[in-house]
């Protein structure tokens, strides 16, 4: 087996080993090695694959999926442009705090000194926007190879599902080739173990909870504590519960109990002793930074390393650590339940404001379809927001029911790939699905519809609401009249498109509600992706707004 084969086949077996169902694919060279050992996996049933030509709707769409599951979800590219597309989902997934397991190929570094086709400078990419950037070393044939990618997947992992805040993390792949598996006898064969932990275990278990060390639970007779830091009192009682010696890195005055080494320090640099006293698991509390022979000890391939740290940047020299428990305490403030009162019999008189105005108001406007939409979803809809005008009507015209779920890219709160995102958020909802979105918010990612044969089209009806053009800016400063004379040219922005024939394109049924009764017939549930198109006038926008604050300000004020 080549290296880029055996690397790739490790970090996708690793991948669902933390939980990864979903994986996003956009097809490449550089990263054939992922793509084939993805392919294998989802033909195993290990994984979902859902496979993009576009990566910006590729990675928009694993956005969606990580953000109704709440679980990372990986999203894999090769070199160049291709990683620069995911570059908006991933600001979106950093804002929004939303997992993200972004991997791009990448040539090895003596091609990028060459000037090799499709390079570019993947380092640090997307800069601060990720919780954790890694690029893993060139696979080569030599030891300890497959504790090392593991280990990296598990930090990555991590630090995507997040300590305090979930977010994107970026591991750049570099890829020697050959980028395919070898052919003829001895084509699966590596020079040591390619194996995980037993049991289908991740490398280093990462509990979904605070953890202190009474969480930690040893597999071995015969085991020793490191105290490197704070958590020695804890660390002793745990030890006391297992019978485990403890040594501190700060000597073993002060520890306490009939488990304290006070000469700890010494005896793991005498040779002969640990020869006879090797531990088979060390429990470690904290970062060890002082003595060589605690470093050696953790090293050694031999031990399994169980670490209590209380980051996500836990050491591992030799990554052979196997549970991380982390713990944490935040204070809550009790709240003033006539504040609350108050507000809900403002919010009472408000709503019903709305509700008279907008009843007053001929179909169609952009509040009155967004009121229609949320009281006529069936129960346990999925509904995405668009940005912009849909987010404010939706908000607008009384809000959402308890029974429906919903997304919004609110992040950095652009329109791009929102269309890719509600396809993913619906892939994995159990119930229908919708998303409201603006006509320019479906035009920027039209080439979401975009979708294989092969791949799944999740049961989702799009509205768009189409004003052709940028109708929130009629709302703004923008759009006052003294600025009428420039405002259609660079903020209005008419398109004329023509929804229908772009969705006939794409395979994608298609229908024009004009009234409010086909309006409401479109929104029964159906099987699979359609578009519902409603045409409304942005010139009206400004003036309802208008009247409608001044409805919930004499109802709320009584002025």
């Amino acid at each position: 087996m080549n290296p880029s084969t055996a690397q790739a086949r490790v970090i996708v077996d690793e991948l669902v080993r933390n939980t990864v169902s979903h994986v996003v694919l956009s097809p490449g060279s550089r990263n054939a090695p992922l793509s084939l050992a993805l392919y294998a996996a989802a033909a195993e049933g290990k994984l979902s694959l859902h496979v993009r030509i576009d990566e910006r709707t590729a990675a928009f769409l694993a956005l969606g999926i990580a953000a109704r599951t709440g679980r990372p979800v990986a999203v894999v590219c090769t070199s160049g442009t291709a990683a620069a597309n995911f570059h908006p989902a991933v600001l979106e997934a950093d804002r929004a705090g939303v997992p993200l397991i972004v991997l791009t190929a990448d040539r090895p570094p003596e091609l990028r000194a060459a000037g090799a086709n499709q390079v570019i400078d993947q380092h640090n990419l997307y800069g601060d926007a990720v919780r954790y950037f890694d690029e893993l070393a060139v696979a080569e044939r030599r030891a300890g190879q497959n504790a090392y990618w593991r280990s990296q997947i598990c930090r990555a992992w991590n630090a995507a599902y997040g300590e305090w805040r979930c977010g994107p993390v970026h591991l750049n792949v570099p890829f020697r080739e050959p980028l395919v598996p070898d052919g003829g006898e001895g084509a699966d064969e590596w020079f040591e173990s390619l194996d995980g932990r037993p049991r289908g275990a991740r490398w280093t278990e990462l509990p979904d909870f605070g953890a202190l060390p009474s969480f930690v639970v040893p597999s071995a007779r015969h085991g020793l504590v490191v105290a490197c830091d704070a958590g020695v009192r804890a660390a002793s009682e745990w030890a006391e519960q297992h019978g485990w010696p403890v040594v501190s890195e700060t000597g073993g005055l002060g520890l306490g109990g009939s488990t304290a080494i006070s000469g700890g320090a010494w005896l793991l640099g005498v040779e002969g002793f640990l020869t006879e006293h090797m531990p088979e698991q060390v429990l470690c509390i904290g970062r060890p930074t002082v003595f060589r022979q605690v470093q050696r000890l953790l090293s050694d391939p031999g031990v399994e390393v169980l670490l209590v740290r209380p980051d996500s940047d836990w050491p591992a020299p030799a990554h052979n650590v196997r549970q991380v428990g982390q713990w944490f305490d935040e204070p809550t403030k009790p709240s003033d339940p006539e504040w609350l009162a108050r507000w809900r019999r403002a919010d009472a008189a408000a709503t019903d404001a709305v509700r008279a105005t907008l009843a007053s108001e001929p179909w169609p406007s952009g509040l009155r379809v967004a009121d229609e939409l949320v009281r006529g979803l069936p129960q346990d809809s999925l509904l995405v927001v668009g940005s912009s005008n849909p987010a404010r009507d939706v908000a607008l015209a009384g809000g959402l029911r308890p029974d429906v779920l919903v997304h919004r890219n609110r992040g950095v709160a652009g329109i791009d790939g929102t269309v890719s995102t509600a396809l993913g958020a619906a892939t994995v909802h159990r119930g229908p699905s919708y998303a409201l979105l603006g006509d320019l918010t479906f035009l920027h990612d039209i080439n979401g519809l975009l979708t294989g044969p092969a791949e799944q089209r999740p049961d989702l009806t799009i509205i768009v609401l189409n004003d052709d053009g940028g109708g929130i800016f009629s709302l703004l400063e923008q759009g006052a009249p003294e600025h009428s004379d420039s405002f259609e040219r660079v903020f209005g922005t008419p398109h004329g498109a023509d929804l229908g024939a772009l969705c006939a394109g794409y395979h994608v049924p298609y229908t024009l509600a004009e009234t409010l009764e086909e309006f409401r017939a479109a929104l029964r549930p159906q099987p699979g992706l359609r578009v519902v198109e409603v045409r409304v006038d942005r010139s009206r926008h400004r003036d309802l707004h208008a009247r409608l604050r001044q409805a919930v300000a004499a109802a709320v004020t009584g002025e």
